[in-house]
């Protein structure tokens, strides 16, 4: 548990930088396209990890049924005003994009092969290098989301504990899950929503991504019965 901590501390101490740092809307929209380039690439590289490129296509598909029927993206909008609401005065950023910045950090920080990889190594053996790792890239990473997406960038650490901290509390139940070729589809199916975050960043699209997100679940389930 302790990578998590670490984890978190430096997501939001990232977050709290970059909110400190107050930048003229120019800059801040110019940032905000350079993270969408560089974000999009980071999501076609983890996309392009798919040994079977019809678990991601079917699990895309079945999990934006599901995400419709439970409405998950108005949930999402939701939880994040909520949040908004928690942090008062000190909260300056509009339900839209506090909600814009949590929902990418999440997504961002949580979908990948390092979360899941350093998990596992922290729950089963102790070994937090792997997160420490991250923690490193996710604090860089903050700054510059929180610079151009607002503090709801500090608060998407409250999904990344729970669900990193719940891998390694619960890793001699999940690892036998979490075969490479699984993570591998995990990972490619995650990438092409942070793909579609990028596009929401740049304004292209305005895709319902929260809706979209039991696409991830279904990909570990599709990945074991193919397996």
């Amino acid at each position: 548990m302790w990578g998590s901590f670490v984890n978190v501390i430096a997501i939001v101490a990232g977050a709290l930088l970059g909110r400190a740092v107050r930048l003229p809307d120019r800059i801040r929209q110019t940032i905000m396209q350079a993270l969408a380039l560089a974000v999009m690439i980071i999501g076609i590289s983890m996309g392009l990890e798919s040994g079977n490129v019809l678990i991601p296509i079917a699990s895309l598909a079945l999990g934006s049924v599901l995400g419709e029927l439970l409405n998950i993206e108005a949930g999402i909008a939701h939880f994040g005003e909520r949040l908004r609401k928690l942090g008062g005065d000190k909260v300056q950023d509009g339900a839209t994009d506090f909600t814009q910045g949590f929902l990418a950090a999440t997504l961002t920080y949580c979908v990948g092969a390092m979360a899941v990889v350093g998990s596992l190594n922290s729950g089963l053996m102790g070994d937090h290098q792997v997160l420490y790792a991250k923690s490193l890239i996710d604090g860089v990473t903050a700054i510059f989301f929180a610079a151009s997406m607002g503090i709801g960038v500090a608060f998407s650490a409250i999904p990344v504990f729970i669900y990193q901290g719940g891998i390694a509390l619960l890793a001699t139940v999940v690892a036998p899950f979490l075969s490479d070729p699984i993570v591998a589809e995990l990972t490619a199916t995650g990438g092409i929503l942070i793909i579609g975050i990028a596009l929401n960043m740049l304004g292209l699209t305005k895709l319902r991504l929260g809706n979209m997100l039991p696409a991830i679940i279904i990909a570990v389930i599709l990945g074991i019965l193919m397996a």
